[in-house]
């Protein structure tokens, strides 16, 4: 934007320093023609005339010498911002195309997370309910963990080692019996790894 306002604004410049010139050739030519007509016959009248139009010309090649400096900037200015109206080109091209990949992922992500939703509806369906909302509480306290594995005398959801005592209560529990950790409270997962 500010490379397209900068070349806007020297082709205003240019255009008024062009009429500049312009206005400034129109009165010397005016004045050549009275000169050239004969129709001023006093010397003073005659000089005051052709002093004139020797600081016209001077002044035309001023206003022509920054019409050049100006025609520079807006060529340079008109330069910039095509390269960065090809740059913000190139850049849209590869928002777009992120674009489609994001929604790509996001469709291949909402694909996947209801296969995982259909999966766990099946596997909660022999869950008996109290259990089942004891999970989905924890899992609402603990950031979506409301059961850990005990892995190694290790609960998986703290990464706390348990105690003697409670990894004894946990090795006299029966199999179908639901345990919890000490430190976190997550439900306990007992696997062949658990250490006991």
């Amino acid at each position: 934007m500010a490379a397209q306002t900068e070349e806007s604004d020297t082709a205003r410049e240019q255009t008024k320093a062009e009429q500049d010139v312009d206005q400034v050739r129109a009165r010397a030519a005016r004045n050549q023609r009275r000169l050239d007509s004969g129709e001023i016959t006093s010397p003073k009248d005659l000089e005051n005339l052709q002093s004139e139009l020797v600081s016209l010309g001077r002044r035309q090649d001023d206003l022509e010498t920054v019409v050049l400096e100006i025609m520079e900037r807006n060529e340079a200015a008109a330069e910039r911002a095509k390269e960065l109206g090809a740059a913000v080109a190139a850049l849209e091209d590869k928002l777009t195309e992120a674009v489609g990949r994001r929604d790509a992922a996001l469709r291949e992500i909402d694909a996947e997370a209801e296969q995982v939703r259909a999966r766990r509806a099946e596997a909660a369906a022999g869950i008996p309910d109290p259990l089942l909302k004891l999970y989905d509480r924890l899992r609402g306290q603990y950031g979506g963990v409301g059961a850990a594995r005990l892995h190694q005398k290790r609960c998986e959801g703290c990464r706390q080692e348990l105690a003697l005592t409670e990894l004894n209560e946990v090795r006299q529990a029966p199999a179908d019996s639901v345990l919890r950790c000490g430190n976190c409270s997550r439900i306990l997962v007992r696997t062949p790894e658990s250490g006991l």
